[in-house]
């Protein structure tokens, strides 16, 4: 399966303040480097940017600049026809209206979301997609930083900013920094499966799949000690998910009242243990169905879920489609994500 061309966004090459090159790293990384032993076709990925002439050689650079300079291969009228764009950080002058996003680029956005193109934005992306008009009507993200800003620019978009990131379908918003990996290998789950996505984390030593509704800002993001961390007993659940499981179990494990257990994933994930438990007996279920030819009942014993309609009630409701149907999508262990796969592109 070909997952098709990403193009990623350059908004402003003349000159790249470091703190913006992150998401445009960030995405780079998870495309636009092929990984021939996870997948037989990877991303084709293109950078685009304005065709204008670059400052003259020796030109101080700009105010809040690097001094950086990258040149995009491809222009904003090559956005038009990939199927997938992703708009990383934009300038901060353009954030707060004091300077214009170049016409070009809302241009070619607007068309290519007309177009059929899935849409992206990575942090402070969201702007451009807002100014396109992309983000009318629907649910979307920024970092909490910019969501006010976000919010009172672009009256019409519905902007939640406790979250990592928006899926709503063919157009997709993250929060800032980390957010944006997440959303990015979010993206490789949905095209190529969660084994290859799980895979691809792995290598970049991120966590293979951190929900999109998990809060941005978290009270505690890191344990003050070691022996304070949850992550021994979370490794332990992961190990028996094929086992009933309670909160009381998890608790005992960690050494710590049922409460205070909640309360501290809670403050560590930004999910209930409930919630977690599910969402790694979802992430078992999907590695099993992509990767095994077991009896869907077999299936749901090894993911905890107990019977095929259990696993079918809870499937339905989080991955948009029965096992049956997603395990079609993946004949060999790979293929487009079955939610996903017959929505790509709409009608132009």
């Amino acid at each position: 399966m070909n997952p098709g061309t990403v193009a990623i966004v350059v908004t402003d090459d003349a000159d790249i303040p470091l703190w913006d090159l992150y998401e445009l790293s960030v995405a780079y990384t998870v495309f636009g480097i092929p990984q021939p032993d996870l997948a037989d076709r990877w991303y084709t990925v293109r950078l685009c940017g304005s065709r204008d002439a670059p400052p003259p050689e020796g030109a101080p650079p700009a105010p809040g600049g690097s001094g950086l300079m990258l040149r995009a291969g491809y222009g904003f009228e090559d956005l038009v026809d990939a199927d997938t764009v992703i708009v990383p950080s934009v300038p901060e002058a353009c954030i707060t209206g004091e300077r214009p996003f170049p016409a070009g680029l809302i241009r070619a956005l607007r068309r290519a979301y007309d177009g059929g193109s899935r849409m992206v934005s990575l942090c402070a992306g969201a702007f451009a997609l807002a100014e396109a008009g992309v983000l009318d009507g629907r649910r979307a993200t920024a970092h909490w930083q910019h969501t006010a800003e976000l919010a009172q620019r672009y009256p019409k978009v519905r902007v939640d900013d406790s979250v990592l990131y928006v899926d709503d379908g063919d157009v997709l918003t993250s929060a800032g920094s980390t957010a944006g990996l997440d959303l990015c290998l979010h993206l490789v789950r949905r095209d190529l499966g969660a084994r290859v996505a799980n895979q691809l984390a792995r290598r970049l030593v991120v966590p293979a799949h951190r929900p999109g509704g998990q809060a941005q800002f978290i009270s505690t993001p890191v344990p003050a000690t070691d022996d304070e961390s949850l992550a021994p007993v979370l490794a332990w659940a992961c190990e028996r998910l094929d086992q009933p499981l309670t909160v009381a179990d998890l608790a005992r494990r960690a050494a710590m009242s049922p409460r205070t257990f909640h309360r501290r994933l809670l403050e560590t994930t930004g999910t209930t243990p409930l919630r977690w438990l599910l969402h790694q007996r979802l992430t078992r279920v999907r590695d099993l169905l992509e990767s095994t030819t077991l009896p869907v009942e077999r299936v749901a014993e090894l993911g905890g879920f107990g019977t095929s309609n259990n696993l079918r009630h809870h499937f339905v409701r989080h991955v948009g489609v029965s096992p049956v149907e997603y395990r079609r999508a993946f004949p060999g262990g790979g293929a487009a994500d079955a939610a996903s796969a017959a929505g790509r592109r709409r009608a132009a």
